[in-house]
């Protein structure tokens, strides 16, 4: 078997890909497929932590357009994360993952508060470690929170999961001939608006030269693949 390309990395999920095709909520199965994968990688030696949204319940961003007040909007949306991570949490330990879940948002009763050399050491002792409340500040979303931990962890690379096989220069589902990039400058997708991460984390990444790989999280063993180094999805580096 071929070797891990990276030691460690930083997972983002979406909240929307742990709904699968509910519409709202948590899809066991999608969570259990999902925890299979992780597991898969954690056991090949990869230290894994994940940072996970939380739109399959709620969108702070999205709350405040319909008028809830932004603090409370984005406060609501962090909530949701932490939902989502103790859902996580329970299905990577079905498959035998040991995992800890650490929060931005004090709540000792279900989860530990982020404390970095104890995340960092969580992922040394082979747990994975479910980053959720996103920064534990409103005004910013998950994505900066990816990127923020990411480079607190020394992760080595940011895996960005969607529901597409990379980076397109329009959205591939209702743009059939869109482009799509195996490769593109941080400042490129700055650039021409691409929706790949918000501007705020694509900026942190940039500025600290993080990777991010871009791939179709819906294709089983894909994250294996691009951990092995395969030529999926699409690369955003300098």
């Amino acid at each position: 078997m071929s070797q891990p390309q990276f030691k460690r990395i930083l997972l983002k999920l979406s909240g929307e890909a742990l709904m699968g095709k509910q519409g709202f909520g948590v899809d066991p199965e999608v969570a259990s497929r999902i925890a299979s994968e992780v597991t898969e990688v954690r056991q090949m030696g990869v230290q894994v932590a994940i940072v996970v949204g939380g739109g399959n319940f709620i969108r702070g961003v999205a709350a405040s357009a319909m008028g809830i007040d932004r603090v409370v909007a984005d406060n609501m949306g962090m909530l949701a994360t932490i939902i989502n991570g103790l859902a996580l949490q329970d299905a990577l330990e079905k498959k035998g993952s040991h995992t800890r879940v650490a929060t931005a948002i004090e709540m000792r009763e279900v989860a530990e508060p982020f404390i970095l050399r104890r995340a960092i050491r969580h992922m040394e002792k082979d747990r994975v470690v479910i980053l959720a409340g996103g920064t534990g500040n409103p005004y910013f979303s998950t994505d900066t929170a990816a990127a923020l931990r990411a480079m607190e962890i020394k992760a080595e690379v940011i895996l960005k999961a969607t529901k597409v096989d990379g980076v397109y220069d329009a959205d591939p589902k209702k743009f059939p001939n869109a482009k799509k990039f195996a490769e593109i400058s941080y400042l490129d997708v700055l650039a021409k608006g691409l929706a790949v991460m918000d501007t705020t984390a694509i900026s942190l990444c940039m500025n600290n030269h993080l990777p991010i790989i871009v791939f179709d999280l819906n294709v089983p063993g894909n994250l294996k693949r691009v951990i092995l180094g395969e030529k999926i999805g699409s690369l955003v580096a300098p």
